[in-house]
């Protein structure tokens, strides 16, 4: 009995376009500057309050009679959420509806109030998968300086999404004066802390940007925190506690300057001015050493 062989037809397979083609990469323009306004970027472990953190400093720069920017760079778009009291739409559903024509749209397609005055902007981030979301907060300036909204600020705080370093992390870098760490009294945020460190750093050498001191998050104490301040050279600005009423702000799309009055909060409310205050006036820059991975193990691990 004969076998019959038919072949199989030959598997014509389609060119593979280069990664990153259809993507919305991250292209720096050099020349973008903010302007006069002092300009802070809020880092920290992702989850670790950085958007609470943000949004009652903007507040309480706003009680010192500034005139206050915040821009949300995280994908989630809720930086401003207890400013504005709701997810506004970020600067690539603006972009979105333009079909990416910048020069239609108008201020208010992006840039929205929020509590106290303060201009909220939530630059978001490209689809997963398809670019990098310093693109996003590239074109987010360049919109903000072509409408001249930058010319009548004084504060710009860049809220910016947690670990991960990556171009999307670091483009604010190329327009902040003073990068803020946000962290806890435990290891897992501390050890975010100290790659933040050196990113931050690493682009210290390009741009103006310099560390401006640490923010204690839900920390009744900072004895880990103070251990990895004096190894690595940094410094703790302020220090908010783990109280219940900063928890049930976020429920309450609030922030804790429209919260019910307490001895607790008033406490609070008074270490967010007397922060925002000290940033005003200027901080000395910081020059930490980041740490090896193993060395933080050494430091802050368990006997």
């Amino acid at each position: 009995m004969s076998t019959i062989t038919v072949p199989f037809p030959a598997l014509k397979s389609k060119p593979r376009p280069p990664d990153g083609e259809g993507s919305v990469q991250v292209q720096l323009d050099p020349s973008l500057r903010i302007g006069t306004a002092k300009v802070f970027a809020v880092y920290g472990k992702g989850g670790i309050g950085k958007s609470t953190t943000s949004s009652n400093l903007s507040v309480a720069f706003t009680k010192l009679g500034k005139r206050v920017l915040q821009i949300g760079c995280d994908p989630k778009h809720d930086s401003t959420f207890t400013l504005t009291k709701r997810l506004v739409p970020t600067v690539i559903d603006a972009l979105e509806t333009v079909d990416f024509h910048s020069e239609e749209l108008r201020i208010e397609d992006f840039v929205y109030p929020g509590f106290g005055g303060v201009m909220c902007v939530e630059a978001g981030g490209p689809p997963a998968g398809t670019g990098c979301g310093g693109y996003v907060v590239g074109q987010t300036v360049k919109l903000l300086k072509e409408h001249h909204l930058l010319e009548d600020t004084d504060v710009v705080i860049f809220d910016v999404l947690g670990d991960v370093v990556c171009g999307g992390f670091a483009a604010p870098l190329q327009h902040a004066d003073r990068a803020l760490i946000v962290t806890a009294n435990d290891f897992d945020s501390i050890f975010a802390m100290n790659r933040i460190v050196a990113a931050i750093q690493a682009k210290s050498k390009n741009y103006n940007v310099r560390l401006g001191g640490v923010i204690a998050n839900r920390s009744a104490g900072t004895d880990q925190i103070d251990k990895f301040n004096d190894r690595v050279g940094l410094k703790t600005m302020a220090r908010f506690p783990d109280l219940d009423v900063i928890r049930r702000s976020r429920l309450k799309k609030s922030t804790l300057f429209e919260m019910e009055s307490s001895p607790e909060l008033e406490a609070v409310k008074a270490e967010y001015i007397r922060l925002a205050q000290a940033l005003w006036d200027g901080t000395d820059p910081l020059i930490a050493e980041p740490m090896k991975d193993r060395d933080i193990f050494d430091l802050l691990g368990f006997d």
